[in-house]
């Protein structure tokens, strides 16, 4: 063979490596689409655009595509709106509530067939156990924490101090809140409030207010296999009556509060003590024109909140390559390091214990005290109301909870109405 053909040959060889080596690259190279919901408090858009575009650095084999798709229920309603349509849509940060509307239609896998490793197992069962319960359904796990809160208690220290309460001794049970509300209510001279002793937001998520006060007199709203309410129950009927007694009292305003709205009344001064999600923290801390202070929900029988917030979920039409991805992703966002950062730059609570121990959180709750307390408040909390035809039984319960504040409905009377629809729409599921 002369020396001419031999140096062709191997030109020729080096040239198919080649091509087979871009080809293989080109073929390596997975996209993801993501839907994640940002109409939730805070300036998530640019957080998460931020995150996915560092990720993309250190992985340039996956690229994210975030699709920012409004609130929950939009997000919800857009993906799988899409998937419908055979559009490619691998992942999403949805509710964690929505996991058994996912599983009936079939539309997504549990985390544990994609955790092979011994590191992976680890990571599977890293996070805090009371954010896990909604994502979990007959020891499979199908969702994974990462936008998660717990409804918080936020104060004007300047009011409490204006009333004569000790600004760092928020109520800690229902009497407390009672007492210390009517002293917080200020008029002027014509008798018109120009603040607000209390403020629970009875719009948007009302039932997730309510499965706080549920749970402080000592009752869930629901079995943890979805099945069955219990929404007449006594405790909760109690509840309900509490919450309407606020408005009653003169210490809240009668008939609804605004979700959207509330956290802006609480930065205007229009209620000394606001009621809501752990997400609008950084928020509060960055607007607030006044010292104010976090806390704990009050208790009556006991403390307690849901849990609330987004999972992750992958959804079962995506390929291997690209469920592979998507756990490669996902694993990376609620590593302790990035759920630290999620954690500062949002309020949402840092999901495992893992990301409390970076010092970057630490650094932070040091500095902070206020950014520990929905992570404190996690001993106490339980899972959200989530049950087969969850968004039907949800919407009879709001109904129920806004029929009662507005003087529509007894309480009694709501609740048993709704507890009765929701055993006809769970009954197939028992």
């Amino acid at each position: 063979m002369s020396h001419r053909l031999i140096r062709w040959l191997l030109a020729a060889s080096a040239a198919v490596c080649l091509t087979v080596a871009l080809n293989t690259s080109a073929m390596a190279k997975v996209t993801l689409t993501m839907y994640y919901p940002v109409a939730v408090g805070g300036p998530l858009t640019k957080v998460v655009g931020s995150m996915v575009a560092d990720f993309e650095k250190t992985h340039p084999d996956i690229q994210v595509k975030a699709v920012f798709a409004g609130n929950y229920n939009d997000a919800r309603v857009k993906a799988l709106a899409a998937i419908k349509a055979g559009e490619p849509v691998q992942l999403s940060v949805l509710f964690s509530i929505d996991m058994y509307q996912l599983l009936e239609q079939g539309l997504i896998v549990p985390f544990n067939d994609l955790a092979v490793t011994a590191a992976d197992k680890q990571w599977l069962h890293s996070f805090y156990p009371a954010l896990m319960e909604n994502g979990t359904y007959k020891g499979k796990i199908y969702g994974i924490p990462f936008q998660r809160s717990t409804i918080v208690m936020y104060y004007n220290k300047d009011a409490f101090r204006e009333a004569g309460l000790d600004p760092n001794k928020p109520p800690a049970t229902w009497e407390q809140m009672l007492a210390m509300g009517k002293k917080l209510v200020k008029k002027d001279v014509s008798g018109n409030v120009q603040r607000w002793g209390v403020m629970i937001p009875s719009t948007g998520y009302p039932y997730w207010m309510f499965g706080a006060l549920a749970m402080e007199n000592g009752k869930t709203l629901m079995s943890a296999d979805g099945t069955h309410t219990f929404f007449d129950a006594p405790a909760v009927v109690a509840a309900l009556k509490y919450w309407r007694k606020l408005g009653e009292a003169g210490i809240m305003p009668k008939g609804t509060i605004e979700w959207g709205t509330l956290r802006q009344n609480f930065l205007d001064g229009k209620t000394a003590i606001m009621w809501h999600s752990t997400g609008n923290l950084t928020a509060v801390k960055n607007n607030a024109k006044f010292a104010f202070g976090v806390a704990m929900l009050p208790a009556n029988k006991r403390r307690g909140t849901p849990t609330g917030g987004g999972n992750f979920y992958i959804f079962k039409q995506a390929s291997p390559a690209e469920r592979k991805a998507a756990f490669t992703f996902i694993k990376w966002m609620t590593s302790p390091e990035q759920s630290a950062r999620w954690s500062i730059a949002t309020g949402y609570i840092g999901i495992s214990p893992a990301a409390y121990r970076t010092k970057a959180l630490q650094d932070y709750v040091m500095s902070f005290p206020a950014a520990a307390v929905a992570r404190d408040q996690l001993k106490y909390a339980t899972a959200e109301l989530a049950t087969y035809q969850t968004g039907r039984v949800r919407q009879l319960l709001d109904d129920a909870i806004q029929a009662a504040l507005t003087g529509g409905k007894t309480p009694e009377a709501a609740l048993k109405e709704a507890q009765a629809q929701a055993n006809r729409l769970l009954r197939p599921y028992r």
